[in-house]
């Protein structure tokens, strides 16, 4: 099967640049599908969907949008029509990876149509906007970005060596096969920082020799949310969430919150779910100096040059504790909390700048206080990067699963 790839863009202004990709990738043996977004005016060569097409599924007819001359009502239109072809394409097997070029409002509009597709669907995106903040594009899902150097206008000599890079990468992403594993393993998922690596890293082991396939979520924000999403779309079996520091910047206002929907998909998803306090003990900011002046006199820790931690007080510990517990007592399947009394991260133990333990004893106590009978609660004497902490996060998950089909018994887990 011949593999084709979507070229979605702004034909009315790029699209020499698209004919130059789309016939880079005929000369590779890969098939194009080209959508037109641009609404200026109508492009050189024929796309195989038209910007009228993608104008109407939008909502508003293209002739409505080049009368009101309004670039950014445009891109709305055009960025709701691409949303609704591309994952459409994409179920009716007439795609298998996209690609687009583009600036600010070129970037926008493919990215959003990227960002329906599922993860693994190749993602490409020779952008001007690629190597600033590019959170917005690529958000939680896999798509790349490719600095295009100069705009994206005209070839050269520069330009058409930047887009033979792109037709080269995609081509290759399409082209590219997994190896088949001898077993299907279900999928858990768990959640990591620097300060709780010694605990998921062990807890991982032993999930995988009992069987299973861990994907392991850098609590980052970004990170926690990407855990949400593939939660929400039936990827995982379980989850082991050791490291909830994010709703400490949700609650506080440090820099990675991944927001107020945090822990609630595996809740409404009804699937097991072991959760922890780890990193529960700092807030996430950027270098020193850009610390807000509402935090003067906190305890801080220098991370690394450009992170620096806040320490959580005994008050946003409880505010922190009263939101986890709302999230846990709304679930639909097996929850557990786990506890570790003698610290919830490498920095909260006894001789580290962060042990705090009236701040802890108010977390545990909220979390104590606040979460309802449905939750099962579970204290280990212990801190969190001990091994006997990660053993019991693992009973606790492997009681709540069905055990799996590749499971060893030689592993002891049960």
């Amino acid at each position: 099967m011949t593999p084709v790839v979507l070229l979605a863009g702004t034909l009315d202004t790029k699209g020499t640049e698209y004919a130059y990709v789309r016939d880079r990738l005929h000369a590779m043996g890969v098939g194009t599908l080209v959508m037109d977004l641009g609404v200026l005016a109508d492009p050189s060569w024929t796309p195989d969907i038209a910007a009228a097409e993608v104008a109407e599924a939008g909502g508003t007819p293209l002739a409505d949008l080049r009368s009101r001359a309004d670039r950014g009502a445009a891109v709305d239109v055009m960025q709701r029509g691409a949303c609704t072809l591309v994952p459409r394409l994409l179920a009716e097997g007439r795609i298998h990876g996209v690609l687009g070029l583009g600036g600010g409002g070129g970037t926008t509009m493919v990215a959003a149509a990227m960002r329906t597709l599922p993860v693994g669907v190749p993602k490409l995106i020779v952008s001007t906007m690629a190597s600033g903040n590019t959170a917005p594009y690529v958000d939680v899902k896999d798509i790349t970005l490719m600095y295009s150097v100069v705009d994206v206008a005209g070839l050269n000599p520069l330009s058409r060596r930047i887009l033979a890079n792109a037709a080269g990468a995609i081509a290759g992403m399409v082209r590219a096969e997994v190896p088949d594993v001898d077993v299907e393993r279900p999928l858990l998922a768990a959640t990591m920082f620097g300060v709780t690596t010694p605990c998921v890293t062990r807890a991982r082991e032993l999930l995988e020799r009992a069987g299973y396939d861990v994907l392991v979520f850098h609590a980052t924000g970004s990170g926690g949310r990407a855990m949400e999403g593939l939660i929400a779309d039936g990827f995982v079996q379980g989850v082991l969430d050791v490291t909830t520091t994010e709703w400490c910047d949700e609650v506080v206002g440090g820099v990675l919150s991944a927001g107020p929907d945090r822990l609630s998909a595996a809740g409404r998803a009804g699937i097991p779910q072991v959760v922890s306090v780890g990193a529960l003990d700092m807030v996430n900011f950027g270098a020193e100096d850009t610390i807000p002046a509402a935090f003067a006199g906190r305890t801080l820790y220098r991370h690394n040059a450009t992170v620096t931690l806040m320490r959580t007080n005994e008050e946003e510990c409880a505010r922190i504790a009263e939101r986890i517990a709302a999230q846990l007592n709304r679930a639909t399947g097996p929850t557990t909390l786990v506890l570790p009394l003698r610290g919830v991260s490498a920095i909260d133990a006894e001789g580290q700048p962060f042990h705090d333990p009236s701040a802890d004893r108010v977390l545990f106590d909220t979390l104590r206080a606040r979460l309802q009978p449905s939750v099962r609660v579970v204290e280990v004497d212990a801190h969190i990067n001990d091994a006997a902490f990660a053993d019991v996060l693992v009973r606790e998950l492997l009681q709540g699963l069905q055990p799996p089909a590749a499971a060893d018994p030689s592993t002891g887990a049960h």
